[in-house]
């Protein structure tokens, strides 16, 4: 740290011991650059935090809106040959007709396949053919990580 020293002469002519005083001003330049760098730093990277396009789009009357509910579908396969459809119980015949009109009205739907790894292959075949049937491309089968995979 600096301080600037002042010559006191009339002081001098009286003692040579205090020939100098330190001066009691506190320096501010140093403060006024590091605020004038951190405004430019935010300044040069706020329009860089904005997210999205901003995009001007075309009005027309007679729109049809989209269905809103992108909610994932999950159907579960249960051990005993039980299917269930987001926790509501479907059985073989019903469930290619109950995947069609949710299809039907939101094209865009997800679906889960949650199978119990008892379940006979013929069935989980069974359950897939019916999801391709009703037209569903967006299918996912989930399964479950190893327990004792060593850490890699």
């Amino acid at each position: 740290m600096a301080a600037f020293i002042k010559s006191n002469s009339a002081a001098k002519t009286r003692s040579s011991r205090r020939g100098f005083s330190p001066m009691a001003d506190i320096n501010v330049t140093p403060m006024v650059d590091v605020m004038l760098v951190l405004l430019v730093i935010f300044i040069v990277t706020a329009p860089l935090l904005q997210t999205g396009v901003k995009v001007n789009l075309p009005q027309t009357r007679n729109t049809k809106s989209l269905p809103q509910d992108n909610k994932a579908l999950t159907l579960y396969i249960e051990k005993d040959g039980t299917l269930s459809l987001n926790d509501s119980k479907v059985d073989a015949e019903t469930l290619r007709a109950r995947l069609e009109a949710i299809r039907q009205s939101n094209p865009e739907v997800r679906l889960y396949v949650k199978g119990d790894e008892g379940v006979s292959y013929g069935l989980v075949m069974q359950a897939t053919a019916a999801v391709v049937a009703s037209g569903i491309t967006q299918v996912a089968f989930m399964t479950q990580p190893l327990r004792n995979t060593p850490p890699k």
